[in-house]
């Protein structure tokens, strides 16, 4: 029977602070091996799995020594930083440019501070488990210390100045599973040159990545909750013109078409009049540099109701030349994603929320951003029954179950919703309050019935109709499938 190995950590204090090895004996030799620092996130019980899995190797017969010839080691096992470099300089040809700053965050911030020093040989599966530990660790530890600051500000007694926030940190789950993703597809390379023997990502991938925890992301599937945040927005604009703000009658247009032209942020703030047709009614999209593929390059129809909102915006603009801005400054300067989703998408929430509650209605679901309004596109168009092909291709995803496992949400409609949302893409207006006579085509109501709403923003909606025992329509989706 062969004997069993053994072995033990190695713990050193070093000018780089706390260092780990492990020391064993294979092959008739001792034997030793180093695991990382402390500064890295790098700890003994990391040591200890690390030892426990090169002993098993050894009992296996598994375990080699690296190779003897130490000169010829920079060419055939280069260290992760010399390979990670080569493969970006290649790589940061091929991207966009956001693309470039969020690869060159992943490797210079999360991998290379981890991997720099490893030969391409010594990143096993075990030191790729040992890099999302310490990662979501980190993670904790951030958790923990917003936690506690949350507390001391809590706590703070009048005229008491606020601690620091912590500092933030992009360590999710999710994100390290991004990071992670990054490392396989630099190993991939690895791997088809023949440099390792095996890419550790890829053994048995689930078990590589860090549990997520997926939200359903928010949408509006409701016509009283679109009406109420066009209308808010609306105000802001109306506000905005009073006050002779530089970007009048912009908040309402642009979340218009991001509701009814399904863009993304990055295409909506790039699209230029010269793509604007609106004797065609269509939207050309294909000269963004975060289009994400070549489906991405589409012609968007032009709903009724977005066409109006796109004459109106043109009417109100001094620079409507075919190569300037839709959506910009009245000096014609592009706006941030920052500013539209915090200062018009929040601020139209907020307004939206507060006539909805005065309605009696509820409020918008919680956690909207600017691409929550691309899922309401993408669910508004397959509540109206569109065929599925056509969907996916205006939305511009190359593939189209995408469209279907993802986006194609399932609209709650109670009776005469999907009547309501029809009327709304066509650019009906609703009755207005006031008006006596009975419901207009639209669905509008008659101002003189009780159960009509107050709020002057939700003209012709009805409280109770619109109230919170709703049945989803599940036809929705069969039949749009």
């Amino acid at each position: 029977m062969a004997r069993r190995s053994t072995g033990g950590v190695v713990e050193k204090s070093t000018a780089r602070g706390k260092s780990y090895g492990i020391r064993f004996r294979a092959l008739g030799a001792r034997r030793f091996e180093h695991v990382g620092y402390e500064a890295d996130g790098v700890t003994r019980a990391d040591a200890e799995r690390t030892l426990a899995y090169v002993l098993q190797q050894v009992q296996r017969g598994d375990w080699q020594p690296a190779a003897a010839a130490v000169a010829d080691v920079a060419d055939t096992d280069p260290t992760f930083h010399e390979f990670a470099s080569e493969w970006w300089a290649a790589k940061r040809l091929e991207v966009r440019p956001n693309t470039i700053a969020a690869y060159e965050n992943e490797l210079s911030v999360h991998l290379l501070p981890f991997f720099a020093r490893h030969r391409l040989s010594q990143i096993t599966v075990a030191e790729v488990d040992r890099y999302r530990e310490s990662k979501l660790r980190k993670a904790a530890e951030h958790r923990a210390a917003l936690a506690e600051w949350e507390a001391r500000c809590a706590a703070l007694k009048d005229g008491e100045a606020r601690p620091p926030r912590p500092p933030a940190a992009m360590v999710s789950a999710a994100y390290v599973n991004a990071t992670i993703t990054r490392l396989g597809s630099i190993l991939d390379v690895a791997d088809e040159r023949g440099l390792i023997a095996r890419n550790p990502v890829r053994v048995n991938p689930r078990n590589r990545k860090a549990k997520v925890t997926r939200r359903r992301t928010a949408h509006l599937d409701r016509p009283d909750h679109i009406v109420a945040l066009l209308d808010a927005a609306g105000r802001m604009d109306r506000e905005a013109a009073s006050r002779r703000d530089r970007d009048t009658c912009l908040r309402r247009p642009l979340i218009a078409t991001l509701t009814f032209a399904g863009l993304r942020i990055s295409e909506a703030l790039a699209l230029r009049w010269g793509d604007v047709d609106l004797a065609a009614g269509r939207l050309r999209i294909g000269d963004v540099e975060d289009t994400k593929t070549a489906a991405g390059h589409r012609s968007v129809p032009i709903l009724p109701v977005l066409r109006d909102e796109l004459l109106a915006r043109k009417a109100s603009v001094a620079l409507a030349a075919p190569t300037d801005l839709v959506f910009a400054t009245r000096d014609g300067r592009p706006l941030s994603r920052d500013n539209t989703r915090t200062r018009i998408l929040g601020g139209a929430r907020k307004l939206a929320d507060e006539a909805l509650l005065e309605a009696g209605l509820a409020p918008l679901p919680a956690g909207l951003t600017q691409h929550s309004l691309r899922h309401t596109y993408i669910s508004l168009r397959a509540a109206l029954l569109d065929d599925l092909p056509s969907i996916s291709r205006d939305a511009g995803h190359a593939d189209i179950t995408v469209t279907a496992r993802i986006y194609t949400h399932v609209m709650t409609l109670a009776e005469g919703d999907r009547e309501r949302l029809r009327a709304l893409v066509d650019g009906v207006q609703w009755a207005p309050l006031g008006t006596k006579g009975a419901e207009t085509a639209s669905g509008g109501l008659d101002a003189s019935d009780p159960r009509t709403t107050k709020a002057p923003h939700l003209q012709g909606f009805r409280a109770d109709s619109w109230g919170e025992t709703r049945t989803p329509d599940l036809t929705i989706m069969s039949r749009a499938l």
